[in-house]
């Protein structure tokens, strides 16, 4: 993935219409994040920095893990995407 901008998706996240997660929703992602990246370490693809620091802000913007993933599939243009959520799409590079 190229070097992302999270400060500008972040500015897109927050113009997005959902329902933030509560306190207690958002400590169960973020515990549920960190075993995620731990199995995605133990299996040899660990999260690059900036990937890290985007999942990171979601989980600060209270982004529950269905928008999360929408989020992604946009930022990532993929086929799955949906055309109407506000994200703009990040050029991505070879060579991960």
């Amino acid at each position: 993935m190229t070097r992302l901008d999270v400060e500008a998706i972040r500015t897109q996240v927050r113009a997005l219409d959902f329902t933030r997660g509560t306190p207690a929703e958002m400590a169960i992602w973020r515990d549920d994040d960190t075993d995620s990246r731990a199995n995605l370490a133990i299996e040899g693809m660990a999260l690059e920095r900036d990937e890290a620091a985007l999942f990171d802000m979601l989980r600060d913007e209270g982004v529950p893990p269905t928008l999360a993933t929408r989020i992604v599939l946009k930022l990532l243009d993929h086929p799955d995407a949906d055309p109407a959520l506000a994200i703009t799409p990040v050029p991505i590079t070879a060579g991960r």
